[in-house]
Protein backbone atom coordinates (compact mmCIF):
# COMPACT_ATOMS: atom_id res chain seq x y z
CA UNK A 1 0.00 0.00 0.00
CA UNK A 2 1.33 3.33 -0.98
CA UNK A 3 0.61 5.96 1.06
CA UNK A 4 1.47 10.45 -0.05
CA UNK A 5 1.98 12.04 3.61
CA UNK A 6 1.30 16.09 2.93
CA UNK A 7 2.76 18.71 5.92
CA UNK A 8 5.81 16.91 7.66
CA UNK A 9 5.64 19.44 10.57
CA UNK A 10 6.20 18.62 14.37
CA UNK A 11 3.49 16.56 14.11
CA UNK A 12 3.14 15.04 10.72
CA UNK A 13 7.14 13.99 10.75
CA UNK A 14 6.83 11.20 13.92
CA UNK A 15 3.17 10.12 12.47
CA UNK A 16 4.77 9.47 8.97
CA UNK A 17 8.07 7.77 9.99
CA UNK A 18 5.90 5.45 12.38
CA UNK A 19 4.24 4.58 9.15
CA UNK A 20 7.29 3.75 7.46
CA UNK A 21 8.22 2.12 10.31
CA UNK A 22 5.52 -0.15 10.22
CA UNK A 23 6.07 -1.20 6.39
CA UNK A 24 4.64 1.14 4.53
CA UNK A 25 5.65 3.07 1.47
CA UNK A 26 5.43 6.67 2.02
CA UNK A 27 6.35 9.53 -0.09
CA UNK A 28 5.68 12.97 1.48
CA UNK A 29 5.90 16.59 0.71
CA UNK A 30 6.40 19.78 2.68
CA UNK A 31 7.62 23.10 2.52
CA UNK A 32 10.63 22.63 4.52
CA UNK A 33 13.71 20.85 3.49
CA UNK A 34 14.88 19.64 6.76
CA UNK A 35 11.67 17.71 7.31
CA UNK A 36 12.05 15.74 3.67
CA UNK A 37 15.54 15.06 5.07
CA UNK A 38 14.27 13.87 7.69
CA UNK A 39 11.52 11.66 5.70
CA UNK A 40 14.32 10.50 3.36
CA UNK A 41 16.44 9.08 6.16
CA UNK A 42 13.97 7.48 7.73
CA UNK A 43 13.41 5.25 4.10
CA UNK A 44 10.56 7.52 3.05
CA UNK A 45 10.24 8.53 -0.32
CA UNK A 46 10.48 12.68 -0.12
CA UNK A 47 8.78 14.49 -3.94
CA UNK A 48 8.86 17.77 -5.27
CA UNK A 49 4.80 18.67 -4.70
CA UNK A 50 1.73 17.49 -3.14
CA UNK A 51 0.61 16.78 -6.94
CA UNK A 52 3.95 14.42 -7.32
CA UNK A 53 3.36 12.63 -3.49
CA UNK A 54 -0.61 11.99 -4.70
CA UNK A 55 -0.27 10.46 -8.05
CA UNK A 56 -0.24 7.09 -7.45
CA UNK A 57 -1.05 6.95 -4.03
CA UNK A 58 -4.07 4.59 -2.08
CA UNK A 59 -4.12 6.29 1.11
CA UNK A 60 -3.27 10.19 1.21
CA UNK A 61 -2.96 11.58 4.62
CA UNK A 62 -2.81 15.88 5.18
CA UNK A 63 -1.78 17.45 8.72
CA UNK A 64 -1.67 21.08 7.97
CA UNK A 65 -1.89 24.29 10.18
CA UNK A 66 -5.39 25.47 10.03
CA UNK A 67 -8.64 25.36 7.51
CA UNK A 68 -7.16 27.76 4.73
CA UNK A 69 -4.71 25.44 4.83
CA UNK A 70 -6.99 22.43 3.96
CA UNK A 71 -8.75 23.96 1.69
CA UNK A 72 -6.16 25.51 -0.43
CA UNK A 73 -4.69 21.79 -0.74
CA UNK A 74 -8.10 19.90 -1.18
CA UNK A 75 -10.45 22.53 -3.74
CA UNK A 76 -10.07 24.13 -6.53
CA UNK A 77 -8.88 23.03 -10.37
CA UNK A 78 -5.65 21.92 -8.89
CA UNK A 79 -6.78 20.44 -5.54
CA UNK A 80 -6.46 16.84 -4.55
CA UNK A 81 -9.87 16.35 -5.12
CA UNK A 82 -9.57 16.79 -8.65
CA UNK A 83 -6.26 14.82 -9.24
CA UNK A 84 -6.06 11.75 -7.01
CA UNK A 85 -6.90 8.26 -7.83
CA UNK A 86 -10.36 7.36 -7.54
CA UNK A 87 -10.96 4.81 -4.81
CA UNK A 88 -8.27 6.71 -3.05
CA UNK A 89 -9.33 7.27 0.81
CA UNK A 90 -8.07 10.24 2.10
CA UNK A 91 -7.55 11.05 5.70
CA UNK A 92 -7.01 14.23 6.90
CA UNK A 93 -6.02 14.86 10.72
CA UNK A 94 -5.02 18.63 10.70
CA UNK A 95 -7.68 20.60 13.41
CA UNK A 96 -9.87 22.93 11.27
CA UNK A 97 -13.12 24.16 11.75
CA UNK A 98 -15.90 21.38 11.74
CA UNK A 99 -18.28 22.69 9.00
CA UNK A 100 -14.64 23.28 6.48
CA UNK A 101 -14.25 19.23 7.28
CA UNK A 102 -18.23 18.29 6.40
CA UNK A 103 -17.80 20.77 3.31
CA UNK A 104 -14.74 18.96 2.12
CA UNK A 105 -15.63 15.60 2.63
CA UNK A 106 -18.93 16.10 0.68
CA UNK A 107 -16.95 17.84 -2.40
CA UNK A 108 -14.84 14.62 -2.23
CA UNK A 109 -17.95 12.35 -2.19
CA UNK A 110 -19.43 13.86 -5.48
CA UNK A 111 -16.43 12.95 -6.81
CA UNK A 112 -16.63 9.20 -5.84
CA UNK A 113 -13.79 9.73 -3.42
CA UNK A 114 -13.71 8.71 0.49
CA UNK A 115 -12.80 10.67 3.23
CA UNK A 116 -12.46 10.72 6.88
CA UNK A 117 -11.58 13.90 9.57
CA UNK A 118 -9.27 12.22 11.84
CA UNK A 119 -7.65 14.55 14.21
CA UNK A 120 -5.31 13.84 16.98
CA UNK A 121 -4.75 14.68 20.60
CA UNK A 122 -1.52 13.71 22.80
CA UNK A 123 1.35 16.21 21.37
CA UNK A 124 4.79 16.15 19.74
CA UNK A 125 5.49 13.02 22.42
CA UNK A 126 2.90 11.53 21.41
CA UNK A 127 3.43 11.61 17.82
CA UNK A 128 6.59 9.77 18.49
CA UNK A 129 5.71 7.17 20.79
CA UNK A 130 2.32 6.35 18.41
CA UNK A 131 0.39 6.62 21.37
CA UNK A 132 -1.30 9.19 19.64
CA UNK A 133 -6.06 9.62 20.27
CA UNK A 134 -7.26 9.48 17.11
CA UNK A 135 -10.68 11.39 17.23
CA UNK A 136 -12.03 10.49 13.69
CA UNK A 137 -15.65 11.39 11.95
CA UNK A 138 -17.09 9.72 8.86
CA UNK A 139 -18.25 6.42 7.28
CA UNK A 140 -18.46 3.10 9.28
CA UNK A 141 -16.24 1.51 6.30
CA UNK A 142 -14.10 4.11 5.30
CA UNK A 143 -13.00 4.56 9.39
CA UNK A 144 -12.65 1.08 9.13
CA UNK A 145 -9.91 1.03 6.22
CA UNK A 146 -7.93 3.10 7.97
CA UNK A 147 -7.91 2.19 11.35
CA UNK A 148 -4.63 -0.51 10.88
CA UNK A 149 -3.17 3.22 9.65
CA UNK A 150 -4.55 4.78 12.41
CA UNK A 151 -3.16 2.27 15.13
CA UNK A 152 0.23 2.50 13.70
CA UNK A 153 0.21 6.25 14.69
CA UNK A 154 -1.63 6.49 18.23
CA UNK A 155 -3.10 4.06 20.90
CA UNK A 156 -6.68 4.96 21.00
CA UNK A 157 -9.24 5.40 17.68
CA UNK A 158 -12.48 6.77 18.35
CA UNK A 159 -15.14 6.89 16.12
CA UNK A 160 -17.10 10.33 16.88
CA UNK A 161 -19.84 9.93 14.16
CA UNK A 162 -20.59 11.58 10.77
CA UNK A 163 -18.19 13.56 9.05
CA UNK A 164 -16.70 16.29 11.00
CA UNK A 165 -18.04 14.85 13.99
CA UNK A 166 -14.15 14.21 14.81
CA UNK A 167 -12.89 17.82 14.66
CA UNK A 168 -16.11 18.71 17.09
CA UNK A 169 -14.76 16.49 19.32
CA UNK A 170 -11.31 17.59 19.29
CA UNK A 171 -12.45 21.68 19.33
CA UNK A 172 -14.68 20.84 22.18
CA UNK A 173 -11.77 18.67 23.79
CA UNK A 174 -8.88 21.41 23.49
CA UNK A 175 -11.59 24.29 24.68
CA UNK A 176 -11.91 22.58 28.14
CA UNK A 177 -8.08 22.39 27.82
CA UNK A 178 -7.75 25.38 27.40
CA UNK A 179 -10.24 26.30 30.43
CA UNK A 180 -8.40 23.72 32.64
CA UNK A 181 -4.97 25.19 32.12
CA UNK A 182 -6.48 28.91 33.41
CA UNK A 183 -8.36 27.39 35.85
CA UNK A 184 -5.44 25.25 37.78
CA UNK A 185 -2.83 28.35 36.89
CA UNK A 186 -5.13 30.73 38.86
CA UNK A 187 -5.52 27.77 41.62
CA UNK A 188 -1.74 27.62 42.23
CA UNK A 189 -0.93 30.88 41.83
CA UNK A 190 -3.83 31.56 44.51
CA UNK A 191 -2.48 28.85 46.78
CA UNK A 192 1.04 30.44 46.75
CA UNK A 193 0.00 33.74 47.21
CA UNK A 194 -1.11 32.19 50.89
CA UNK A 195 2.47 30.92 51.51
CA UNK A 196 1.29 27.12 50.45
CA UNK A 197 4.13 24.86 48.53
CA UNK A 198 2.61 24.36 45.14
CA UNK A 199 3.72 21.33 44.73
CA UNK A 200 2.26 20.45 48.26
CA UNK A 201 -0.79 22.09 47.32
CA UNK A 202 -0.87 19.96 43.46
CA UNK A 203 -0.94 16.44 45.03
CA UNK A 204 -3.49 17.49 47.47
CA UNK A 205 -5.70 18.60 44.50
CA UNK A 206 -4.96 15.41 42.54
CA UNK A 207 -6.23 13.76 45.53
CA UNK A 208 -9.30 15.84 45.77
CA UNK A 209 -11.91 17.17 43.87
CA UNK A 210 -10.05 19.65 42.13
CA UNK A 211 -8.41 16.61 40.30
CA UNK A 212 -7.77 16.87 36.47
CA UNK A 213 -5.30 16.05 33.57
CA UNK A 214 -3.41 19.21 33.53
CA UNK A 215 -2.46 18.73 37.55
CA UNK A 216 -1.63 14.63 36.84
CA UNK A 217 0.79 15.17 33.87
CA UNK A 218 1.29 19.03 32.79
CA UNK A 219 1.62 21.24 35.44
CA UNK A 220 1.98 24.86 34.52
CA UNK A 221 3.88 25.87 37.78
CA UNK A 222 8.00 25.80 37.29
CA UNK A 223 10.06 23.44 39.30
CA UNK A 224 6.87 21.19 40.41
CA UNK A 225 6.76 18.37 37.46
CA UNK A 226 10.00 17.09 35.67
CA UNK A 227 9.73 16.45 31.81
CA UNK A 228 7.14 19.50 31.42
CA UNK A 229 7.58 22.40 29.55
CA UNK A 230 6.62 24.91 32.31
CA UNK A 231 10.20 23.34 34.00
CA UNK A 232 12.14 24.35 30.58
CA UNK A 233 11.23 27.68 30.15
CA UNK A 234 7.84 26.61 28.69
CA UNK A 235 9.71 25.80 25.57
CA UNK A 236 8.03 22.91 23.30
CA UNK A 237 4.92 21.12 23.63
CA UNK A 238 1.58 22.89 22.63
CA UNK A 239 2.02 26.04 21.35
CA UNK A 240 -0.12 28.90 22.64
CA UNK A 241 -0.96 30.41 19.07
CA UNK A 242 -2.10 26.46 18.74
CA UNK A 243 -4.47 26.89 21.80
CA UNK A 244 -5.33 30.06 20.44
CA UNK A 245 -6.16 29.02 17.24
CA UNK A 246 -8.36 26.09 18.61
CA UNK A 247 -10.15 28.38 21.04
CA UNK A 248 -11.14 30.19 18.04
CA UNK A 249 -12.63 27.64 16.19
CA UNK A 250 -14.39 25.94 19.46
CA UNK A 251 -16.04 29.90 19.73
CA UNK A 252 -16.76 30.38 16.03
CA UNK A 253 -18.29 27.15 15.66
CA UNK A 254 -20.57 27.70 19.08
CA UNK A 255 -21.19 31.33 17.43
CA UNK A 256 -22.99 29.48 14.03
CA UNK A 257 -24.83 26.89 16.19
CA UNK A 258 -25.90 29.99 18.57
CA UNK A 259 -24.37 28.09 21.14
CA UNK A 260 -22.91 29.94 24.75
CA UNK A 261 -19.83 29.13 25.88
CA UNK A 262 -18.69 31.99 28.24
CA UNK A 263 -15.84 30.27 29.24
CA UNK A 264 -14.34 29.43 25.94
CA UNK A 265 -14.81 32.84 25.00
CA UNK A 266 -12.92 34.17 27.87
CA UNK A 267 -10.26 31.34 27.64
CA UNK A 268 -10.12 32.85 24.30
CA UNK A 269 -9.23 36.35 25.06
CA UNK A 270 -7.04 35.58 27.36
CA UNK A 271 -4.88 33.64 25.44
CA UNK A 272 -5.07 36.13 22.94
CA UNK A 273 -4.21 38.47 25.28
CA UNK A 274 -0.69 36.38 26.15
CA UNK A 275 0.08 35.94 22.82
CA UNK A 276 0.05 39.25 21.85
CA UNK A 277 2.58 40.04 24.83
CA UNK A 278 4.78 37.95 22.81
CA UNK A 279 4.40 34.56 23.91
CA UNK A 280 3.00 32.90 20.93
CA UNK A 281 5.50 30.29 20.42
CA UNK A 282 5.57 29.36 24.13
CA UNK A 283 3.77 26.22 25.69
CA UNK A 284 0.43 26.99 26.29
CA UNK A 285 1.03 26.00 30.28
CA UNK A 286 2.96 29.54 29.98
CA UNK A 287 -0.47 31.00 30.91
CA UNK A 288 0.58 30.51 34.18
CA UNK A 289 2.51 33.44 34.12
CA UNK A 290 -0.13 36.12 32.67
CA UNK A 291 -0.28 39.45 34.58
CA UNK A 292 -2.34 39.69 37.35
CA UNK A 293 -3.88 43.19 35.47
Amino acid sequence: MKIAFLGLGNMGLPMALNLIKAGYFVSGFDLVKGQMDALKAAGGSPVNSAIEAVGDAQIVITMLPASRHVEDLYLGESGLLMIVQPQTLLIDCSTISPEVSRKIEALARVRGLSMIDAPVSGGTAGAQAGSLTFMVGGAVNDVEKARPLLEKMGKNIFHAGTSGSGQTVKVCNNMLLGIQMLGTSEALKLGISNGVNPQVLSEIMMQSSGRNWVLELYNPCPGVMENVPSSKNYVGGFGVDLMLKDLSLAVENAQELEVSVRLGLLAKELYAMHSSAGNGQLDFSSIFNLPEN
